[in-house]
């Protein structure tokens, strides 16, 4: 019982940490402050008091835009901020108009994105902020959804060479390590699965297909099942369990052994 409590705390918690992620990232997300502008972003440039000089263009191959009175300016690789203060540095500098108050909106984003799939709220492309972590694409995505698993894959191409690394997101959140929430790159790949399910039939109160929580044992898996039925044993309890080469095994286990995904339970019948 208190290690079914744990688990549900814990499963609470992530809930919450995610809820709290996609509240907090939703108005970096909209503002986009961070993000490097790159080519084919399509941006809006005014300047207060002026406004003939309103502008929507996009950013070029070599990362420059043709603004009025000042022509090509290069602005790949600058935030939004960045990009304000150097136009208004041009305007200056040519006598056009001393200290403006220069105001560039990202409209849309075609430059560097990253890419998330699977059991999320909102998945498909994102665009990359500066120093993005891993937490801060999942809020872009809405979250994980109830029936996602506590893990993400991180898919990365760095160099030429693909990595898959796993991320537990409960230790992430729990433990606060920077060193778990990893840096985003241009074209990586967040993948979030469904949730790890095993599965119980024979002498049960409620046979079905239950999430798979982090190290559950045989008995915590009866537990979530309600139990054994008056005609139950737990002995011989059997586990079903597909090997490396696709083919199902049978054997027998102990109620403190350690389940895996897709494992399916059978609780036999007793004869006495």
């Amino acid at each position: 019982m208190q290690r079914d409590n744990k688990v549900n705390l814990n499963r609470s918690f992530l809930a919450y940490a995610l809820m709290l992620l996609v509240l907090l990232g939703a108005t970096a997300a909209r503002a986009a402050g961070d993000y490097s502008l790159s080519t084919g972003d399509l941006i809006r440039i005014s300047v207060y008091d002026h406004p003939d000089l309103t502008t929507e263009t996009r950013v070029s191959e070599n990362g420059s835009i043709l603004f009025p009175l000042i022509g090509e300016v290069p602005l790949g690789g600058m935030t939004a901020k960045e990009a304000s203060g150097r136009i208004a540095k041009g305007l200056a500098a040519g006598g056009f108009i001393k200290a403006a108050q220069v105001n560039v909106v990202v409209l849309e984003f075609k430059g560097q994105e990253v890419s998330v799939l699977g059991y999320v709220n909102r998945p498909g492309k994102f665009p990359l902020q500066k120093s993005s972590k891993v937490t801060d694409i999942l809020a872009l995505a809405g979250g994980v959804v109830p029936s996602g698993a506590d893990t993400v894959v991180l898919i990365t191409n760095r160099s030429g060479k693909t990595e898959r690394k796993e991320i537990d997101l409960l230790a992430l959140f729990q433990s606060g390590s920077g060193a778990l929430n990893l840096d985003i790159a241009h074209d990586d790949i967040l993948y979030v699965a469904k949730e790890p399910r095993f599965y119980i039939y024979g002498e049960v109160q409620r046979a079905g297909a239950f999430r798979l929580e982090k190290d559950m044992s045989v008995v915590q898996a009866l537990s979530v099942g309600g139990g054994l039925n008056l005609r139950g044993t737990q002995r011989g309890i059997r586990v079903m369990r597909r090997g490396a080469d696709g083919a199902m095994q049978t054997f027998e286990v102990g109620l403190s052994d350690l389940l895996k995904p897709d494992d399916v339970i059978y609780v036999k019948e007793s004869l006495f």
